[in-house]
């Protein structure tokens, strides 16, 4: 599902800020190339034991990744279930909880790039 209105979509940052900003709320860059990267964040849901990812999908607008001052817009905001082996479900149901964790740490990276 994706995320409207989090205010993240359209904003720049350059890689080391970034990086540094979406760890310090737990968030990894975890699959990346030389343009494109998303960062994730793993939240697990106890009433239920799945485990659901906060996305959010980013692409280099000036440089490459491989330098940490390339500068980064970013896209998209998604969040879906973890499926097995390896993979994301956007289309079953968020719990309320989950998604409220969501928003809010969407909202604490808005205010650190900001």
């Amino acid at each position: 599902m994706i995320i409207e209105n989090t205010g993240l979509n359209g904003l720049r940052s350059d890689l080391a800020h970034l990086d540094e900003s979406g760890e310090k709320l737990g968030f990894v860059r975890w699959q990346w190339e030389y343009t494109r990267a998303t960062y994730d964040l793993k939240l697990h849901d106890r009433s239920n034991g799945e485990d659901y990812f906060l996305r959010i999908a980013t692409r280099a607008v000036e440089g490459k990744l491989e330098n940490p001052d390339a500068v980064l817009e970013l896209e998209a905001v998604y969040i879906g279930r973890a499926t097995f082996p390896h993979g994301l479900d956007y289309e079953s149901p968020i719990p309320q909880p989950i998604m409220n964790i969501a928003t809010q740490r969407a909202q604490e990276l808005k205010q650190l790039l900001a």
